[in-house]
């Protein structure tokens, strides 16, 4: 049993024997998943480490207004805007990337395209008769909220907001489950583009209903 197993259970021992408070459980709660985790290819211990966002959420009291509009100005900030301008891709790529679920397990090989894996919590279109409920339905979501030519300037508000809610979630909302895709490096930029074509290009399977 390696040293670092040996002093979680002591610590957790401890706690047990002594009535700890809530920050103590933390601590040896902590060192407990440390412990009993390991690197194996790309996947790596250092995933357990959670910054600021993730760690203010994770709590049972949900952050203050002050402390949740505070972290959504850091997330923000984190946000990387289409330096050539070019904001939407292909959709027929983005439905695919939409549908699939692969990326970031220890079987991977370095550096392989991830999936969206956006059916697993949204519904996408109304074909569909299997998808997750955790997040909101996207059928129509560029039409319902008025984009018709994704050239159209007047579009550009939903466009830009698209673009951030994909590339960093909690920039609009501090404890949102989504993943952060373009921020935690989930998805390049360029797939970040096809998958914004299938929600707002009115000829997507998400609009063309």
């Amino acid at each position: 049993m390696k040293i670092s197993t040996l002093a979680a259970c002591a610590l957790v021992l401890a706690a047990c024997s002594t009535a700890p408070g809530p920050q103590q459980l933390e601590q040896a709660t902590e060192v407990a998943l440390k412990a009993s985790f390991r690197d194996q290819g790309i996947a790596k211990v250092e995933r357990l480490n959670q910054d600021e966002a993730q760690k203010v959420c994770s709590e049972e009291t949900p952050p203050s207004d002050a402390v949740a509009t505070r972290i959504e100005a850091a997330q923000l900030a984190t946000i990387q805007w289409p330096a050539d301008g070019v904001y939407v891709g292909d959709w027929r790529e983005g439905e695919k990337l939409a549908q699939n679920g692969r990326g970031m397990t220890w079987s991977d090989a370095a550096g392989a395209p991830s999936g969206g894996n956006c059916y697993n919590c949204h519904r996408i279109s109304k074909a569909e008769i299997s998808f997750g409920t955790i997040g909101p339905s996207l059928v129509q979501y560029g039409k319902m909220r008025g984009v018709a030519d994704v050239a159209d300037p007047a579009s550009s508000a939903v466009i830009k907001y698209t673009w951030g809610k994909l590339w960093n979630s909690k920039a609009t909302n501090a404890c949102s489950g989504m993943p952060r895709f373009g921020h935690q490096g989930v998805l390049s930029p360029a797939q970040i583009r096809d998958l914004m074509a299938l929600l707002l290009d009115p000829k997507s399977p998400v609009n063309a209903q």
